[in-house]
């Protein structure tokens, strides 16, 4: 009876004991989570990005522009009699702004902005200074042949140019995102220097 007595008192303190231990560790635990969800609670908020709308306004304008050019150099190339120059011309700008759009519609998926499937842009209403063709110069440009063609194309696309190149300017001075800032300068910069010479070459066709 004695030491079943003993037995009995082991497994007691035992038991005593591994709850003791139990309750220890689930405060501890209780405390680390707590601590945890403390440092959760006050660290800083993600931004939400670094676009602004002087960003999303230049780019929702911009792909539009950017894709009726393209539109009209295709219209160019369907001709013959085109000045060479002037062939060679229109491709590097149509080399240029094509990745561009697809560059400028990744940034207003990553932006969250809704996407338009639209290509139809002329005649669309994008504000004066834009520079953008209307229906009835694109049906001009379609219809014209030979060195009309290429002096038409010219003269429109000087024109084209700029109101890209007023837009990108707008960017310059109210956007902030790095990416549209980058696109904005160098439109600046390559559009001016195309139009030059476009100014050029019109007054060596005949």
């Amino acid at each position: 009876m004695s030491q079943l007595r003993t037995t009995l008192a082991v497994t007691a303190a035992l038991a005593a004991a591994v709850t003791l231990a139990a309750c220890s560790s689930s405060s501890g635990s209780m405390s680390g989570m707590d601590h945890g969800d403390t440092m959760i609670s006050s660290a800083p908020t993600m931004t939400a990005g670094t676009n602004n709308t002087a960003d999303v306004t230049f780019v929702t304008g911009m792909i539009p522009h950017h894709t009726q050019a393209v539109t009209m150099v295709d219209s160019l190339l369907t001709k013959d009699g085109i000045d060479p120059a002037v062939i060679a011309l229109a491709e590097q700008i149509k080399s240029e702004q094509e990745p561009e759009i697809t560059t400028m519609t990744g940034w207003l998926t990553a932006w969250g902005v809704p996407t338009s499937t639209d290509t139809g842009m002329s005649g669309m209403d994008m504000g004066t200074g834009t520079g953008m063709m209307s229906d009835q110069d694109m049906s001009a440009l379609d219809a014209a042949t030979g060195s009309a063609a290429s002096k038409l194309f010219l003269t429109q696309m000087i024109q084209h140019h700029e109101g890209a190149i007023g837009m990108a300017n707008t960017e310059v001075t109210s956007g902030q995102d790095p990416d549209a800032l980058a696109l904005a300068n160098n439109i600046v910069t390559s559009q001016t220097a195309e139009i030059q010479t476009m100014t050029s070459l019109l007054g060596t066709i005949q």
